[in-house]
């Protein structure tokens, strides 16, 4: 029975020693290259034009620009009125992201939340801007202690939508006047602070000894116009204190800054120039008549 098998194996032509042997792909060292992505990458740039096993660039490993720069095009998302985006930060190793949010010249109005675990909204703030492209919104939220979610949400209407770009890499900090500057704002109380024509945005960072923040930050030029409106609450400003940059083109730019927490939750706040128009401070630019710029 035995040689009858053997005599059938060979007529047939099947090589019976490879059938111990592994895979040929095994043998030759065989690796796969597909990176490794995460949910922040399922509206990252398209992979068709990339080769097999190669994954399109995360938005978060590519280099971001400040605030003042040019968006990425790749990382922005466009938000339509009423719907909801997510950036969801699994690794521990993020402990800040960027919000930087803009229109093409219409009203923003959104809500940003940041979601840490099951039902625990830790910071969460709502932002309005009359012109988000003329006064972008750009914010810092801390994250430690992972994971964390952003999520923003358009609350204007579908003829308002806005663009999101939401990194974690080269996030902006606090100059270091902007440290030394702070003052405390005590509960229930206000302050306002004025800046010169030549600044075309200022810093704004509010924290508290480890209590709970609440706070609203407007931008107005005029009296009583608002151009730009944030309402925050955090429930550590210690632990994630809130750090903004806000653009104030134009002349008469007033930062007012509110305590909406009762007398026993003061706060601390510090308000700088960030960037200056040396154009302007130069000696050069138009003619300034009745003290308006860029008529």
């Amino acid at each position: 029975m035995m040689s009858r098998t053997v005599f059938c194996l060979l007529a047939l032509g099947i090589d019976t020693a490879g059938a111990f042997q592994p895979p040929a792909r095994l043998a030759t060292g065989w690796t796969r290259t597909t990176e490794l992505q995460s949910t922040n990458d399922l509206y990252g740039a398209p992979t068709k034009d990339l080769p097999s096993f190669q994954a399109a660039p995360s938005p978060n490993s590519m280099p971001v620009p400040g605030a003042r720069g040019p968006a990425v095009d790749d990382a922005t998302i466009l938000v339509q009125g009423g719907s909801l985006r997510t950036w969801s930060y699994r690794s521990p190793l993020v402990e800040q992201v960027q919000v930087v949010l803009s229109t093409e010249g219409r009203p923003l109005d959104a809500d940003i939340e940041l979601w840490h675990g099951p039902d625990n909204t830790p910071c969460k703030m709502r932002v309005y801007v009359e012109n988000g492209q003329l006064r972008p919104f750009s914010a810092v939220i801390d994250t430690p202690r992972g994971p964390n979610t952003v999520a923003i949400r358009n609350i204007g209407q579908l003829e308002f939508p806005f663009a999101a770009d939401v990194y974690a890499n080269d996030v902006e900090d606090p100059s270091p006047d902007c440290l030394a500057a702070s003052a405390t704002i005590q509960g229930g109380a206000l302050r306002t602070y004025p800046f010169d024509t030549l600044v075309d945005s200022v810093e704004v960072l509010l924290k508290t000894d480890g209590r709970p923040l609440n706070a609203r930050i407007e931008l107005l030029q005029g009296p009583n116009n608002n151009k730009q409106v944030i309402e925050l609450y955090t429930e550590d400003g210690f632990d994630r204190p809130f750090f903004c940059i806000l653009e104030t083109p134009g002349s008469g730019n007033v930062v007012r800054i509110v305590n909406t927490a009762p007398v026993e939750f003061p706060m601390t706040a510090a308000v700088v120039p960030h960037s200056v128009n040396e154009e302007l401070a130069s000696g050069g630019g138009d003619v300034v008549i009745g003290g308006d710029i860029g008529w």
